[in-house]
Formats: C-alpha cells, sequence, structure tokens
C-alpha cells in the first residue's frame, strides 16, 4: 500500500500503544480456503448490490461444528453448506454458521452466502456526479487492505489464508469492470454486461479487488503479458507519461528479485477520489487518479514514478510473499520503499538513491522524534491500520539498505532472491527472511534485526575531530547522544562497526605517496579516502589514527549506509573541505549542516559556492535551506542566484529557504518570481506561501496587506491547474495572515463544496493556521465551519479537518475532535484525532505568551543581524 496522503507530525515522542491497545493474533484456522467466488449485480445510482459468496474450505480437525467468518454491515440473506441450509447468527460483524454436519478432516465444504449491501461505508465505494461535482465521473471501486474486506463480502479477513479467487460482475453498459487474474468472460445482458474475472495464483482476501468504470484502456505489454493503463477518458497522455515506464520496471525488478514477474497480467486502475496513494491488489494495483502528471509536473515530480515502482514491488514483496500477520507488514512495504531507492539508482544515479534513502530516513526520524517510537515488529495495537506509518515504511526501506551493506551486492541480491523463491504464494514472518539470509549467505543478521527491527529507535552520533601535528595523529570521538550520561544506558546503546574516512584530493595523495584507494561507491570529485574500520558501541569512544599527513576532511560513516543521526563538531576548514570535496552527498549534506550552525561569513560564502558548484541537485537543495538558518544578511546574496538554478528542485528550495529570510529585500523577489512565473507548479505553490510568510511578519518596510491579499486572490482566480498545486499554495499563503478577517473570509470561501477537492481539503487544513490570531468572533465561525466539516464522512475531509483542528489554541477544539473520534468509522481518522487532541491541549495556555516572546526574539534578531553583516563585512575589507 502505498504511503501518501496521511502522514502526520506532532511535537513529542509518546508511547505507540493507545488506550485500548491489546495484543492482536490470527484466530485458529478451521481449515485452509481454497476457493473464494463473488458473484455480484451492482445497481450504481442505488449505492447498493446483491450477489453470492462461495468459499470452498478443506477442513484440517474432525469435529468442528461451528464456522466465524468476518462480515461488516452486510445484509445476510441465506448460508448454505452443500446446497443444505444452515442455521447462522449474525451480530453485524461476525457471521457465525452453525453446521448441521461437523467437519471430517479431507471432506471439503461449499458454504454459499446469499448477501446484499446498501450504501457501504468501507471496502467498497461508490464514486459518482452530484449538484456540487457534476463532472465527476462515475465509478465503484473496493479497498481491503488492512481488514476491509469484510466490509464487502463475508470472509475469513486476515492475510494468514491464501486461496484463489474468481468475481462475475454485472455492471450497465459502457461500465467496464476489472479484477484479479485473467478475464475469463464477457456476456452482454441488455443494458448491461457481466464481466467474470479469475485469478489462479492463491493470496489473502486484503489483495482482492474490483475497479468499475468508463475508463480508457492504454496497452502495453512485458515479455508478452499485457501492461494495461486504465484512466478516466481524455487522460491517455497523461497515463503514458505517468505509466509509460511499467514494463521497464517489471523487467529491473524481476531480475532483481531472481523470479520473473508471476501474474498473467499487470494493470493500474486511477480511481477517483481513492484513499490513499496506491494499493498493489494482485495483478491489478489501484492508483490515485491525482498521480497522473500533465507534461509541467513532470518536470519535478518523481513521486509518481516512485508510486508506480513501490506498488509494483508488491507483486513480490506481498503479494506473492504474503505476510502472515500484520505485525510483519515491514517486510513487503520496507522492500516495495526500498525499491524506490534501487530504482532511483538504477534510472538516475548512486548519488540521487543516497539522497532518496536520506529523506526517506529523516521522515522515519521525524516520525520517531515527534510522534512516537517502537519497535517495526509489534502486534499490539487497536487496529491493524495504525502499524501502517514511516516506521514500516521508511524505517523497513533503512534496514533493507543496511542489509545490503553488510552482505555486499552480490550476497544480498542472493538472500533477496532465495527469500523470494522459497516462500513464493506463502506465508511469511520476520524471521523467514533471516532464515533465507543465512541459507544463501551463511551470515546471521540477528544482531542488525535486534537493534533496528525488534526495539525502537536509532544511534545519534555526535563526532569531534582533532589532529596532533607533533605525532601525526587524528582523533575521532564519537558519543551516542541517544543514551543518557548519568543512566544505566546499555539498553539504549548501539553496537555497530562504522567506517571512518579521512580525504585528502588526488595531488595531495600521490604527492605524500599515500596508500589511499578510492573506496567510495560515488564519483571521487578529485578525492580519495583513507578508511579504518571502528566498532562503536560505547556511550563516548575516542580513536587515535596515526596517518602520514594531516587530511583535508573526515568522513563519519563512509558510504552513509547506517540508519543514524550525526553532527558533526569539526573546525570550519575540515567542513569547507568536506562540503567540496567528500565524494558522498550526505556527508557533504552533514557538512553544510555543521556549517551553517557555526554561521559567519566564512561559512555563508562555503555555501553560497556549494549552492552553485555542487553537481547533485540534493546536495544545492539542502545547502539552500542551510543558507536560510545563517543571521547574515549575506546569505540572502547567497541565495538569491538559486532562483536561476537549472533545476526545479533546487528553485523551489530557495523560494522556501526565503520565508526564514523575512526582509524587503526577500520580499520584493518572492513578489517578483510570482508576477512573473515559473515552469514548474512548485515553485509558483512555494511563491505563493512564502510571500504570505514573509509580508505577515514584522517587517519595517512592511507591504501593505491589501496589496498581497489582492496578489494571492488573483492567484485564486486565476491558476487553477494541475491538482490545484499553485492556488494550494496561495491558500497557505493567505493563512500566514493570522490577524486578518479579509484572509479569513477568503478561506472560508474556498471550503464549499464544488470547490475542487485538492484545493479544498488544503482551505481546510488553512483554517487551523489562521485562527490563532483571529478576533473571538471570528474564532466562532472558523469553529463553526469545522464542525460542520467535520460531520463529512470522506476519508481525507475528515483527516484535514483534524489537522485543521490540531493548529489551533482553544479548548473548543478538543470538543469538534471528541465528537470526530466518536463518529469517524475509520481507525486511522480516530487515531490522528485523539493525537491532535493532545496537541490542542499543549497549544492552550503557554501558547500566547510564547507567541509575543518570539516576536520580540524575531525582531531583536533581525536588528542583531544587520548590525553582524556590517562588522563581518568590515572584517572581510581589513583583512
Amino acid at each position: 500500500m502505498s504511503k501518501y496522503y496521511f502522514d502526520t507530525d506532532n511535537n513529542e515522542q509518546k508511547a505507540f500503544e493507545l488506550p485500548g491497545a491489546r495484543p492482536h493474533y490470527n484466530p485458529d484456522r478451521p481449515g485452509q480456503v481454497e476457493h473464494i467466488f463473488l458473484d455480484l449485480s451492482l445497481d450504481i445510482p442505488k449505492l447498493c448490490y446483491q450477489g453470492s459468496c462461495n468459499i470452498r474450505l478443506l477442513p484440517i480437525r474432525n469435529g468442528i461444528d461451528r464456522l466465524i467468518l468476518d462480515a461488516v454491515s452486510l445484509n445476510i440473506e441465506s448460508v448454505q453448506v452443500d446446497e443444505v441450509p444452515q442455521n447462522f447468527d449474525y451480530d453485524g460483524e461476525q457471521l457465525s454458521i452453525q453446521l448441521s454436519e461437523a467437519t471430517q478432516i479431507g471432506k471439503r465444504l461449499l458454504i454459499a452466502i446469499a448477501y446484499s449491501v446498501a450504501k457501504p461505508q468501507r471496502g467498497i465505494y461508490f464514486i459518482q456526479p452530484d449538484k456540487h461535482y457534476p463532472n465527476k465521473p462515475t465509478q465503484v471501486w473496493t479497498q481491503g487492505e488492512d481488514e476491509d474486506s469484510r466490509f464487502w463480502f463475508p470472509c475469513f479477513d486476515y492475510p494468514g489464508q491464501l486461496s484463489t479467487s474468481e468475481i462475475r460482475v454485472r455492471v450497465p453498459n459502457p461500465l467496464v469492470a476489472i479484477s484479479n487474474g485473467e478475464l475469463i468472460d464477457t456476456t452482454e445482458d441488455a443494458d448491461y454486461k457481466i464481466y467474470h474475472w479469475l485469478q489462479q495464483q492463491v493470496h489473502p482476501t486484503y489483495l482482492m479487488t474490483l475497479a468499475v468504470g468508463d475508463f480508457a484502456e492504454i496497452r502495453d505489454e512485458w515479455n508478452g503479458k499485457p501492461v494495461t493503463y486504465y484512466v478516466e477518458k481524455g487522460r491517455e497522455e497523461d497515463a503514458k507519461r505517468s505509466m509509460g515506464k511499467t514494463p521497464r520496471m517489471i523487467e529491473f525488478l524481476s531480475q532483481k528479485y531472481g523470479y520473473p514477474y508471476p501474474f498473467p497480467k499487470y494493470a493500474q486502475v486511477c480511481v477517483d477520489d481513492f484513499i490513499f496513494g496506491g494499493m498493489e491488489n494482485t495483478s491489478t494495483t489501484l492508483l490515485t487518479d491525482r498521480c497522473l502528471l500533465d507534461e509541467r509536473a513532470a518536470l519535478d515530480n518523481r513521486n509518481t514514478e516512485s508510486l508506480v515502482v513501490h506498488e509494483l514491488a508488491h507483486q513480490w514483496f506481498g503479494d506473492l510473499v504474503v505476510i502472515k500477520h500484520w505485525s510483519h507488514a515491514w517486510i513487503k512495504e520496507g522492500m516495495a520503499s526500498y525499491s524506490e531507492v534501487m530504482w532511483t539508482e538504477q534510472e538516475y544515479s548512486l548519488q540521487e538513491a543516497a539522497y532518496y534513502r536520506l529523506l526517506e530516513a529523516r521522515r522515519y526520524i521525524s516520525e520517531d522524534s515527534s510522534r512516537y517510537r517502537r519497535p517495526m515488529v509489534t502486534h499490539v495495537y487497536r487496529e491493524a491500520i495504525e502499524l501502517y506509518d514511516r516506521h514500516i515504511y521508511e524505517k523497513g526501506s533503512c534496514v533493507y539498505h543496511m542489509i545490503r551493506s553488510q552482505l555486499g551486492d552480490e550476497l544480498f541480491w542472493q538472500a533477496i532472491q532465495t527469500f523470494v523463491q522459497d516462500n513464493a504464494h506463502k506465508t511469511v514472518e520476520t524471521v523467514d527472511l533471516l532464515r533465507a539470509i543465512e541459507k544463501a549467505t551463511g551470515r546471521n543478521l540477528l544482531f542488525l534485526f535486534d537493534q533496528y527491527v525488534y526495539r525502537g529507535g536509532h544511534p545519534d552520533f555526535k563526532v569531534a575531530y582533532s589532529w596532533d601535528g607533533d605525532a601525526n595523529l587524528a582523533k575521532i570521538t564519537v558519543t551516542q547522544t541517544q543514551a543518557a550520561e548519568d543512566k544505566n544506558v546499555s539498553k539504549d546503546l548501539f553496537d555497530l562497526k562504522i567506517p571512518i574516512g579521512f580525504g585528502y584530493t588526488e595531488q595531495e595523495a600521490k604527492s605524500e605517496e599515500l596508500e589511499v584507494k578510492n573506496n567510495s561507491k560515488f564519483s571521487t570529485q578529485d578525492s580519495l579516502l583513507k578508511t579504518f574500520v571502528v566498532r562503536v558501541n560505547e556511550r563516548e569512544q575516542s580513536f587515535y589514527f596515526p596517518l602520514e599527513n594531516k587530511p583535508k576532511f573526515i568522513s563519519f560513516d563512509v558510504g552513509n549506509n547506517y540508519l543514524k543521526t550525526v553532527t558533526l563538531e569539526y573546525a570550519i576548514p575540515e567542513l569547507k573541505a568536506q562540503l567540496e570535496f567528500d565524494p558522498d552527498p550526505i556527508s557533504r549534506i552533514y557538512a553544510a549542516e555543521a556549517l551553517a550552525k557555526k554561521g559567519g561569513l566564512e561559512a555563508t560564502i562555503a555555501l553560497s559556492a556549494s549552492l552553485k558548484n555542487d553537481p547533485l541537485r540534493g546536495v544545492r537543495v539542502e545547502v539552500a535551506k542551510q543558507l536560510a538558518q545563517i543571521n547574515l544578511d549575506q546569505a540572502f546574496d547567497g541565495l538569491v542566484p538559486g532562483l536561476k538554478d537549472k533545476n526545479a528542485y533546487v528553485r523551489r528550495s530557495v523560494v522556501e529557504a526565503l520565508a526564514q529570510i523575512k526582509t524587503a529585500e526577500s520580499y520584493k523577489v518572492v513578489r517578483g518570481l510570482l508576477q512573473k512565473g515559473d515552469p514548474s507548479y512548485y515553485v509558483e505553490a512555494a511563491a505563493s506561501r512564502v510571500i504570505g510568510a514573509i509580508a505577515s511578519s514584522n517587517l519595517e518596510e512592511k507591504p501593505k496587506e491589501d496589496k498581497v491579499l489582492k496578489l494571492l486572490k488573483g492567484v485564486l482566480e486565476e491558476k487553477a491547474g494541475w491538482n490545484e498545486v499553485v492556488r494550494s499554495g496561495a491558500v497557505a499563503g493567505l493563512a500566514e495572515f493570522k490577524t486578518s478577517e479579509a484572509a479569513l473570509n477568503l478561506l472560508i470561501e474556498y471550503t464549499k463544496l464544488g470547490v475542487p477537492q485538492p484545493l479544498r481539503l488544503a482551505t481546510i487544513r488553512a483554517l487551523g493556521k489562521i485562527s490563532v490570531g483571529q478576533s473571538p468572533v471570528n474564532l466562532e465561525r472558523i469553529l463553526e465551519k469545522l464542525t460542520e466539516l467535520a460531520k463529512e464522512t470522506f476519508f481525507l475531509t475528515q483527516v484535514s479537518v483534524a489537522a485543521a483542528l490540531g493548529q489551533m489554541e482553544t479548548p473548543k477544539a478538543v470538543g469538534i475532535l471528541r465528537s470526530l473520534v466518536e463518529q469517524t468509522a475509520d481507525g486511522r481518522v480516530r487515531r490522528y484525532a485523539e493525537e491532535e487532541i493532545s496537541k490542542v491541549q499543549k497549544n492552550i495556555g503557554s501558547e500566547k505568551n510564547l507567541r509575543q516572546l518570539r516576536e520580540d526574539f524575531d525582531q531583536l534578531k533581525q536588528q542583531n543581524q544587520e548590525l553582524r553583516s556590517r562588522l563581518e563585512n568590515l572584517e572581510a575589507k581589513s583583512k
């Protein structure tokens, strides 16, 4: 499943287990489900359907006289076993069938359940045009993960049961129905058509799917197997642009995993109002239609490419090799996320892949530090969907990379291929991955799993360096700051073998005849490393290295393979050299962060040069962020040339960095960009938000508020475009005017039904931000609006309402969040709303005083910056 669209950020580390969490285990199995056959007839205008579910079960014990199936909010009409009517009880959640004859080993049962469903809340979704959205397509689609299949058909709904499946469905013309496996028959029936699909490879219930709509079909192929893309008519070019690399991706993953793509076809169906980024149903992935790129969006959006390869990777990891229980979901989600890294390496470069990994690591670290810390494998939760967080996606990806760096490429792929081949069409747990690694390579990696998988957290390293010129000794001191100084810290410590590299330019290495080999995978940029491996296993350790010559820079964890945070405490010359010469882009980024903390003109000049010259866009993106952290006017001068960078990602980062530099000059630059426009939607969106952030701050030459509001209103009226990216930026810009009634009035207009959904959702979130400076009367208007919006049942609306309320500073927000918790049918919304309640409680009280202090501090900082900038200039001139 894709991770997009419901990530959240909170402010302090809390326990993962919420009140009501308990251990979850798979139920006892009455037998093996061999086949599931759904025969359905849809009545789309009435949002209902009826039909039958037939399950073939092979008992594995004698004497079972009751079968319990999962079935939520279904209307159960009759139950037969081997064509004999059976007594049953149904409580709205479980269907209990009293067998007239107890089970016998080896004697199959054919269970036939006639049922109907009206206005379903989960599992199956009816999408139709209405008076607010007359152009919405007519579609029906399903979503089973985690435990939602039970909302659309009765089943043994947990991933430990694998069976073949079949879906026959009657739909009105001209709609088509797509499902798992192969289309074995279509029949005309007056104004209707019956589609009959058969999936001959076993899979769990959560991967059974149905998608119905008036789609355009684009055909491609891989090794003779159909590869098809289904999209709304008129979006065929977007489909090719967004999904056209699929056949090459299938070839790539088939090679890497050592197992040719295992299903008869691969279909990708883009549907409206989808509640995730994508869902890897066996042979038939559903994707949000928001992933379809137009030409301009494709300039700086690789998210779609990552989404496509992520869901495709699941066809092996998740669909061919199935997790036995939700607690092991990291095995599939981690590999699907790591496949995004692998594809980046294949399609772009090793350096791009390294940067991609850093971004994944940061997303996990953000959740770990601000939301909760947890082991990756845990069976204690309230609902399984809670496990679908950054610990299993991004941290999971980082764990796969650490396994790869431990084993080396050749053995890593041998281990992965052994795992896939040994477990194809079976269920697995984490221990099966360890066993495959040991079987294929002889290596026991339990030490790594114990530290990163079975417990929470990661190491936070502080690295200091000094040089003793008399003895030619480099001293490196490594501190694990995640372990408290005064406590028994062994449980928090990591025990890792870490390579430390000493860097020299190529000329230095030759002139000193140093025995240095370039053991970095990256391009050398004329630098070479002399590398030593040390064991880091205490809170603080010092290591001494005899070197023939003083190194230019020091690279901690050469290759940056371990999941960690790093703070470098080196002197400015070493940091400057590292920023310029270290072949590893991640080490260059760490150097940039350390330089920005040092501040001063020398650091500013080094960062400005890096923003111009670094060959990797990811480093330039990060350097722009770091430049903005330096409180000198010269930082602004260093940033501005970055607006002309040919790479849109870098231009976007520069614009966002200018939000930190709130001056009349930065305002003019951003206004100029907004008026001129940019080829990238995202750069324009950033400019729209940033102009609000700058104009609403305490500038000496303050632009007139009504002028800026007029500018943003112009964006809202004129810039409708792909996924409402630019207009959503303008909405975020308006939300910066926290005391403006005019800005609030504009925002409230865009929360109405009929406003394009991505823009409406962005505006709902913005209400929370603007609320904190509004008058009591306007605060009541916002609360009324959010109370009304909280009653809508659409998942993404509920998430946006919770996000808005979580930014507020009034006890009344807690009441609305509590009612959302009680009313929502969705476990993710429930959890998110509860987390937002504690956020509001924290906001109340201290926040008003804090804000005043912050504003006073910002003014002082501005005055101080002007003085320091003049001083640095004078010093530079006197030198």
